[in-house]
């Protein structure tokens, strides 16, 4: 417990150092007066929080919930190092110890997150201490331990760990999940070069100087994980929001006034049609290929399944990637305040649902197509195998010394006449003896 709390502290102290010091850059860069030292640290605060997807509530203004997905990276790195320390600091050695290892980690690290969340708070904005607890208690858990883990054992001797089915399960889901988010962060960078011009007219129009342009570059690149699970739902088909009443949607979108934002410049404003007809089939069809990649997958990765089974795996594969798609959406969205913005993001039940019906029909038709093709394929070896090998019993079936004439008379030799291994043994006598 003393070794998880020395990395608790360690990480703690690290990552508001880390975060602090553009902070203080912007402070210097931009004019500050009548706020001090002690307000700077109290947003390095509130950023560190951020990082940890805790929330936090404007005076007058409402709840902001939309945060950056790209910051949790840094406290998430930090948690990875710090569970591998302990795990070799404290001498585990089964990976069954490695959840007290990272029990051991996480405790004293969510206490210092609840701490610091009510040490930053100020008569404009506070955060929840409740939940900056559960949030660092489930990123220490999680990263920690897969670090902890990952300091055993390299990732394909942990994943053989798994029975043969949940492991296929996993390589499936890991499979669909890499071709949704390439076809999300490939739609995203389509978009935002399509209207790079507007972006170029929205980052003149802020005149930042060097270090705001610094700061506003970081900003937009935390947010990129955030773009890319909008695409993701995009493609699906739910689409996601940008305020009360709007929708973007393969089928068209309906904008409102956005803020000026460079990188938004990828969503106009206003009513705007379907995209291109050649392309929208194109983008609908991105959950199937997931989907059935996933199933082509399960079937390679697990031994060979009866008829029956492998659609029921691969529905099993679109229910874990849509629950999996879900917790993403509810964590790329979020208010921000209690006017026409509350309501950003993608629907966490719509995107869930419908991705878990589109990646499982086509997980489960694809697994059962290759694992019918499988199945046949063995078969045909086997009987290949059987007749390979009669052929040498047949082959067998007639003796060595019989020869036949082109007359029809049937001559018997005696192939071994005259060997002098057979010793002092009488050679048979057949009919080719007689007189």
């Amino acid at each position: 417990m003393v070794v998880g709390a020395v990395a608790a502290c360690v990480v703690m102290t690290g990552g508001l150092a880390v975060v602090t010091l553009p902070v203080v850059l912007g402070w210097i860069a931009a004019p500050h007066a009548g706020s001090g030292l002690p307000a700077v640290l109290r947003t390095a605060a509130a950023l560190w929080l951020v990082g940890h997807h805790v929330g936090f509530t404007f005076r007058g203004a409402g709840r902001i919930g939309l945060l950056p997905l790209g910051l949790v990276l840094i406290p998430g790195a930090l948690l990875w190092r710090a569970g591998r320390w302990v795990v070799r600091a404290g001498g585990v050695a089964r990976l069954r110890h490695v959840g007290y290892a990272a029990v051991a980690l996480a405790v004293p690290y969510a206490a210092l997150t609840a701490v610091l969340a009510l040490a930053s708070r100020s008569s404009i904005e506070s955060s929840s201490v409740a939940q900056a607890f559960t949030c660092g208690l489930v990123l220490a858990l999680v990263a920690g331990g897969l670090g902890g883990v990952r300091a055993l054992a390299p990732w394909p001797q942990l994943l053989r760990l798994l029975p043969p089915r949940q492991r296929s399960v996993v390589v499936a889901v890991v499979g669909a999940m890499a071709v949704l988010v390439t076809a999300g962060a490939v739609l995203g960078a389509a978009s935002l070069a399509a209207h790079l011009h507007e972006a170029a007219k929205l980052q003149r129009a802020l005149r930042p100087d060097a270090v705001g342009l610094g700061l506003l570059v970081l900003l937009q690149l935390s947010y990129l994980p955030n773009a890319v699970i909008w695409g993701i739902a995009y493609t699906v088909g739910p689409g996601f929001a940008f305020g009360s009443a709007t929708v973007v949607a393969p089928g068209g979108s309906t904008l409102a006034r956005l803020p000026a934002l460079p990188m938004l410049a990828a969503l106009p404003p206003g009513l705007h049609a379907a995209m291109p007809g050649w392309l929208q089939p194109t983008v609908l069809a991105v959950p199937y290929v997931a989907g059935g990649f996933g199933g082509l997958l399960l079937v390679r990765a697990a031994p060979v399944l009866t008829l029956d089974a492998a659609p029921v795996w691969g529905l099993v594969c679109g229910v874990v990637s849509g629950g999996v798609l879900g917790l993403l959406a509810a964590a790329s969205g979020g208010p921000l305040g209690d006017g026409r913005l509350a309501a950003v993001g993608p629907s966490p039940w719509q995107v869930g649902v419908v991705s878990t019906l589109e990646i499982g029909v086509a997980a489960a038709i694809t697994a059962a197509a290759a694992n019918y093709l499988t199945l046949r394929r063995a078969g045909r070896l086997a009987r290949q195998q059987r007749s390979g090998s009669a052929l040498p019993i047949r082959a067998q079936a007639t003796p060595p010394s019989v020869s036949s004439s082109q007359d029809g008379h049937v001559i018997y030799l005696d192939p071994w006449a005259g060997d002098p291994r057979r010793g002092s043994r009488p050679a048979h006598r057949g009919p080719s003896a007689l007189p």
